[in-house]
């Protein structure tokens, strides 16, 4: 194999450092079980990646490591049985860019057990302009039609609607046929998120101060990518047997509630954890955001940046100034 370019997150006891580095088959992992080899054509930045590119969390597990929880490519070898050279794959989740080493490098290998095949309707950067935001999103819609929510049952929220998890849901509920309410701390994206689908906008402030332990019912269903207040808030003023579904912790990771809404309105809350769905529903989850993710729109909210720009759009993330989806060509410095 030849040299390849990767962004490489190390530490030690004074310093933590992000940088492009020129490395070998020896930055991969060697274990057996990991059995398919893949030339990786794009990754995303998320709000996690942002974190371990800066440090700001501990979402490496070890150093050095490679970012990335995200990306897609081509088969090179493959032991796995359901894959084969020349194979375009998706991989999201699993602790890659965690525990693994990630999507930020123009090679990955990982278990075969963990990918699934693309699909065929959309191409390799829609692919990852899906990556785990995109899959976490339409794993929210699940939650919520599962649930038996239906487009006619009243106004349906979508909290961080700006971010990449908020853009797709709010694209994906709205075509599906929900009036969908966006919450944001920028209003100025008030035009780009109509364009999406959203029928109202809110200020955040609205939802992210201490509030009481029932407001008034409005909401039919619920997506939060926030968190704390703006979860609790959301909760405390979900509509009678309506559904919660949390995916995200911008805000922070306490929640300031009362079990209120749960037990006087029969409010359902469900957790959304996209790392380790099992092989059937992710394949399910794929093919459904194939099927009601409008395309044009998904293109309208991304942005092509390379492995250079990622490190310094990471701050960018984490500061909630990066609207829509980033995919990132790792081919590109």
């Amino acid at each position: 194999m030849q040299p390849f370019n990767a962004i490489i997150c190390n530490k030690t006891e004074s310093a933590y450092t992000a940088t492009i580095e020129t490395v070998g088959e020896d930055a991969l992992v060697s274990t057996g079980d990991h059995d398919v080899l893949v030339k990786v054509e794009y990754s995303t930045i998320n709000f996690k990646d942002g974190l371990a590119i800066t440090g700001r969390s501990p979402i490496l597990r070890k150093f050095p490591m490679s970012p990335g929880i995200d990306f897609c490519g081509t088969v090179e070898t493959s032991d796995h049985s359901l894959f084969k050279s020349g194979d375009a794959v998706v991989l999201t989740g699993w602790g890659v860019g965690e525990t693994h080493p990630g999507g930020l490098a123009q090679y990955a290998k990982v278990k075969g057990d963990w990918l699934v095949a693309k699909p065929a309707s959309m191409t390799l950067k829609q692919s990852m302009a899906i990556g785990t935001a995109g899959y976490t999103a339409m794993l929210c819609v699940l939650a919520i039609e599962n649930h038996g929510v239906k487009p006619g049952d009243g106004e349906v929220l979508v909290t961080g609607a700006a971010g990449g998890v908020g853009s797709i849901a709010v694209a994906v509920m709205a075509k599906l046929g929900y009036r969908v309410v966006t919450s944001t701390g920028r209003l100025s994206e008030s035009d780009y998120l109509k364009s999406l689908g959203a029928s109202d906008i809110m200020d955040r402030n609205e939802l992210s101060s201490p509030g009481k332990p029932l407001g008034k019912e409005r909401w039919a269903a619920v997506i939060d990518t926030v968190g704390s207040h703006t979860l609790a808030n959301a909760c405390a003023t979900t509509r009678w047997d309506g559904a919660v579904a949390a995916c995200g912790l911008a805000q922070g990771m306490d929640f300031p509630a009362t079990v209120a809404p749960f037990i006087l309105r029969g409010v359902t809350l469900y957790g959304i954890n996209s790392v380790t769905t099992p092989r059937a529903k992710r394949e399910m989850v794929w093919q459904r955001l194939a099927k009601d993710l409008p395309m044009d729109k998904l293109d309208a909210m991304t942005q092509e940046i390379t492995l250079t720009r990622t490190l310094t759009i990471a701050p960018e993330i984490l500061a909630g100034q990066v609207r829509g989806r980033l995919v990132v060509n790792v081919n590109q410095l």
